[in-house]
């Protein structure tokens, strides 16, 4: 298991957005529109060609944690769930008014029960049948969409939860990462446990991190490969689950199997807590620490040597951002929120830079 450095400026910063308030979370509509949510209770959608915002969401008493986009038939706006506070509301944006409010959501439900009980992160299977939901409290929880009732797990983390990803090809089981340095494997129906990982403490000869290794960002690539960033600064990586296409007949396991740690890597790669990250392709993945340093690796697995090894293709600390929230991206941009030294939200979009063709 190795890191091997190749840094080449592959991305430039295109364009900076400032809001009002600090942006809290991202999420892309269809390839054209960025969704962006903030601590004030607030949601904008732009579009990416002019930045304009087109619609906007105001008023939802609470930080808008997390964004869930559904492409609706007969809609060029994706349809949205939103986490904020203890609720989770979904609103169609494909709506006459610019400026909604709480009231023109079309589904609110109010799924914390407790002080503690403010929602994190949202996560849809491939389904589009449930919503997958986690808190403060350490509660993971399902919302069934057929009929917007809650199923919640028989147990949970014994910290904060602040991440949740559904497993590619197992619609009922999902992951889970929290405070408490746990990632959990659930199947939603059982409402049970499948299996977990702990991180173990990070030491240099002898001497512990001053950080524990609470989990404080996940992502799941199409194929099944996890990750997980810690507050020490450490990535965990599963290749363990992963679906290869064009590999011949594989025989699937009875449950996902990506928290084994035989096939998986565990790496010192940044300092300061790791808050962000997202996967653009199945095996590039990007990474945000809480002060705006990002990070683009290449994921490579050796099956015959059994080796990981993680490429770092390009590294870039932001230009405006004090601290990071929020991170996505796909093929051709890396877009980061958060905000600035002086109290504003901040957009950062980074785009990829394209081959100079020779003449």
């Amino acid at each position: 298991m190795k890191q091997i450095q190749a840094s080449e400026n592959v991305f430039t910063l295109q364009q900076t957005l400032r809001t009002p308030a600090h942006v809290s979370s991202l999420a892309f509509g269809h390839g054209g529109h960025l969704f962006a949510g903030s601590d004030d209770g607030s949601l904008r959608l732009y579009d990416l060609s002019s930045l304009k915002v087109l619609k906007a969401v105001r008023g939802l008493g609470g930080e808008v944690s997390s964004i869930i986009c559904v492409k609706r038939a007969g809609s060029e706006l994706r349809d949205t769930w939103i986490a904020h506070g203890k609720k989770i509301s979904k609103f169609q944006m494909e709506s006459t008014k610019m400026i909604l409010s709480q009231e023109d959501a079309s589904i609110a439900l109010e799924v914390g029960e407790g002080e503690e009980e403010i929602l994190n992160e949202l996560a849809l299977n491939a389904d589009k049948s449930h919503l997958a939901f986690t808190m403060d409290s350490g509660v993971v929880g399902v919302v069934d969409l057929s009929n917007n009732s809650v199923i919640r797990m028989e147990t949970k983390h014994d910290s904060v939860c602040g991440s949740v990803k559904f497993v590619p090809d197992r619609p009922r089981e999902l992951v889970s990462g929290g405070y408490d340095t746990k990632l959990m494997h659930w199947d939603y129906v059982q409402r049970k446990t499948v299996s977990f990982r702990q991180m173990d403490s990070y030491s240099v000869l002898g001497e512990m991190s001053m950080s524990p290794p609470f989990i404080m960002s996940m992502a799941m690539s199409s194929a099944g490969v996890l990750a997980a960033g810690t507050a020490d600064g450490r990535l965990w990586i599963g290749f363990k689950g992963e679906r290869i296409p064009g590999k011949g007949p594989k025989k699937k396991s009875k449950k996902w199997e990506g928290l084994d740690a035989n096939e998986a890597l565990m790496i010192k790669v940044a300092e300061g807590p790791i808050v962000a990250m997202a996967f653009s392709e199945t095996r590039k993945l990007t990474i945000s620490t809480l002060l705006g340093v990002l990070t683009h690796f290449l994921l490579i697995y050796d099956e015959e040597e059994g080796n990981v090894v993680l490429q770092q293709a390009w590294q870039k600390e932001s230009e405006g951002l004090e601290k990071v929230n929020a991170l996505v991206a796909d093929e051709k941009r890396i877009i980061v929120g958060g905000f600035s030294a002086d109290g504003r939200g901040v957009i950062e979009i980074w785009k990829q830079d394209l081959p100079t063709a020779l003449v």
